[in-house]
């Protein structure tokens, strides 16, 4: 592969437009922006939470999910164009299955938190339900593949149920919610 960024501060963008790799100008304001953002914000998430300490299947797991946000944030850099693939989404469904495996069925409502790892996952989760409701508002404007917008609700609850494995790691436990209601015996 070439080197494609010989400069980064090009001052093309002074005007509140930027361009997509199709050498389209478009505001940055747009659905497709933000969108973009949105993936390239949780791929960073992904990224300080890589900085914890992981069990390795989990760390390799989530190293190949920032190369496909990659792949997703070039698919919409590129309108028209597919790179993120289905079979990254039959990934996500298997290691869903997997880790959930692993756990005890949920009882009650859980809260972000616990190790700080799983909290991490748990803010990756917020950002990636947002790249996602990005992307359905995008898919509401212009066509879109339906992949990655597949990929980015399961790739959501596939980080609720790492936070729960990552809280786990080392032996603790979820953050389990204890509501007004519960407390007074389920009356209102």
């Amino acid at each position: 592969m070439g080197h494609r960024l010989t400069q980064i501060a090009t001052r093309t963008g002074d005007a509140g437009t930027t361009g997509l790799g199709n050498n389209q100008r478009v505001s940055k304001s747009s659905l497709r922006i933000h969108a973009l953002g949105d993936v390239d914000e949780l791929n960073s998430h992904l990224g300080l939470l890589l900085t914890e300490p992981l069990p390795e299947d989990v760390r390799a797991l989530l190293i190949t999910i920032q190369h496909e946000l990659f792949n997703l944030g070039g698919e919409l850099s590129m309108p028209g164009h597919a790179l993120l693939k289905p079979e990254a989404v039959l990934a996500l469904d298997q290691a869903l299955h997997d880790y959930n495996q692993r756990l005890p069925r949920l009882q009650e409502f859980i809260l972000p938190g616990g190790t700080r790892a799983a909290a991490l996952a748990h803010v990756c989760r917020t950002v990636a339900r947002r790249a996602e409701r990005s992307l359905v508002a995008l898919g509401e404007a212009e066509a879109l593949h339906a992949t990655p917008r597949q990929y980015l609700n399961r790739l959501s609850d596939l980080l609720f149920v790492l936070a729960r494995v990552l809280n786990r790691h080392g032996g603790g436990d979820d953050v389990y919610w204890n509501s007004e209601r519960l407390r007074r015996g389920g009356a209102d």
